[in-house]
């Protein structure tokens, strides 16, 4: 690795750092929750927070918007938001000439970071009106297309899919998202700060410490971390394994699994190994970054059958015994011989 790539990769968790120390001003814990939205933020990837309310899921990523120089909108989900509350929709307008003409008036989702808040409060009608913002980064309407502006990245908060008055999302819509985060409740330290913070007279105040062009200039230097053949090898290995009807299946997943990953687990295997990988000091991938970031990327990637919805089984238990069982080397292919 020469000295210009070491100094930039130390210039980039330096910026990783400051905007994790940062938010963590007015977060208290989530390290882990806090980092999957960071990566999610510099890959340029969308990510799903899932916790009941009051976790502080929100609050994580108004802080993040208020760390940054970038525009920001919430989306309040709720069952009568309609798909034209988001995009937006034209309307007439008079001209200085008297005419009537169409303008298109854009939504909320013209930004640079979308809170779309309880998005499973809202109909699968209008949760699919994300699909194309968040795959294309465009938005059409009446047949004109509109691109976003960039860097673009869509955070999301959900409630368990129990609880009463949500929707389930849509799995084309869950696939886009990048990552998948299960926010826990805090532990009682944690609770005592976040009383300290919350109930006095003054509140924490952060500032902004990074700017657009900043984020796109390290998502493509984020691309540029090698991964050598035998860990792709590994992330493609690990997606097989969460099909059912694939050689490296699990036990599991022949049990539990009705369909496994899209080609974007992958994707979001290697790209969010190669963040980890950076701030963990190194310009390449290792099996272990991959390991790591399994459970965010796959665990809402896996649909369970019947059996696995009746007896309540976790995606993230299925992914454990991946993990445990999926050799790190492809085994030798037998080599044919003649008759």
């Amino acid at each position: 690795m020469s000295d210009d790539v070491k100094q930039k990769a130390q210039a980039f968790r330096e910026d990783f750092a400051k905007l994790k120390n940062e938010v963590a001003k007015v977060i208290v814990g989530h390290e882990n929750i806090v980092e999957g939205v960071l990566t999610c933020l510099f890959i340029g990837g969308h990510c799903l927070l899932e916790g009941v309310p009051g976790l502080g899921k929100t609050l994580l990523v108004r802080t993040l918007s208020e760390v940054l120089d970038l525009q920001f909108n919430r989306i309040q989900f709720t069952p009568d938001l309609m798909p034209a509350d988001i995009i937006g929709t034209n309307i007439i307008t008079e001209t200085d000439t008297g005419q009537k003409e169409f303008r298109f008036q854009k939504g909320p989702v013209f930004a640079q970071i979308i809170l779309a808040d309880e998005i499973n409060r809202a109909t699968p009608k209008t949760q699919s009106a994300m699909l194309e913002a968040m795959q294309e980064q465009t938005v059409t309407v009446a047949g004109t297309r509109y691109d976003l502006e960039q860097p673009f990245v869509v955070m999301a908060t959900q409630n368990p899919i129990e609880m009463e008055g949500t929707y389930p999302l849509p799995e084309a819509q869950l696939d886009r998202f990048l990552v998948k985060m299960n926010v826990a409740f805090s532990n009682l330290d944690e609770l005592q700060v976040i009383l300290d913070r919350t109930t006095g007279r003054e509140t924490p105040k952060v500032g902004k410490v990074m700017d657009g062009p900043t984020i796109l200039e390290w998502r493509g230097f984020i691309r540029d971390v090698v991964a050598a053949p035998h860990i792709k090898d590994y992330a493609a290995r690990m997606i097989l394994a969460t099909h059912p009807d694939s050689e490296h299946a699990t036990g599991r997943v022949r049990q539990y699994v009705l369909y496994g990953a899209s080609p974007r687990g992958a994707q979001a295997l290697l790209l969010c190994g190669k963040v980890r990988a950076l701030v963990d000091g190194r310009y390449n991938l290792s099996f272990e970054d991959i390991q790591t970031v399994a459970h965010g990327a796959l665990r809402h990637r896996m649909i369970l059958n019947f059996e696995g919805e009746a007896e309540n089984m976790k995606t993230d238990t299925i992914i454990d015994q991946i993990i445990d069982e999926l050799p790190k080397e492809a085994p030798a292919k037998a080599e044919a011989t003649s008759g």
